[in-house]
């Protein structure tokens, strides 16, 4: 179980927020109702406000210290999904043609990114639909269905 700095309660969805040496380094989605709460700290209230931000404007440009560790390529990977303007998708071919890859190795990257919504994963989909988005956690695809939505206002 993750020890969270803090956890912003989001629409239809909670995010979990882990901060370390003044960056931030984790997000992950939790499930709608996980309880919010935040410690006292300046940079976890910027995210929180940041998150607030996203969430009244799809596009919001989010300018947050962070710390992305991950393999050279996942984090070409990640750089790429923040090329993809709010609005649109790419799928994970088409994503992976552009960094000279295989789809499925671009899909596992974007199934370890540490930062989503900063780094846009929720924009790439599958050619035949959504296709995987967190594993594991109750209502995922909910949550992209309600991002890319989100998006297209």
């Amino acid at each position: 179980m993750m020890k969270w700095t803090g956890i912003w309660s989001g629409p239809g969805f909670a995010m979990g927020v882990l901060l370390q040496q003044g960056r931030l380094v984790r997000l992950e989605f939790l499930p709608a109702g996980t309880a919010a709460f935040a410690v006292d700290d300046p940079l976890l209230s910027d995210v929180f406000a940041q998150l607030d931000a996203y969430s009244e404007n799809p596009r919001h440009v989010f300018n947050l210290p962070c710390e992305l560790r991950g393999t050279p390529f996942q984090q070409r990977v990640w750089q790429a999904l923040q090329t993809i303007p709010p609005g649109q998708m790419l799928t994970y071919g088409e994503l992976a043609r552009q960094l000279g890859s295989a789809p499925r190795a671009v899909g596992q990257a974007c199934g370890a990114n540490p930062l989503p919504l900063i780094y846009p994963c929720h924009r790439v989909v599958s050619a035949s639909g959504l296709g995987g988005f967190m594993q594991g956690v109750t209502g995922a695809l909910d949550i992209k269905r309600w991002l890319l939505q989100h998006e297209r206002h």
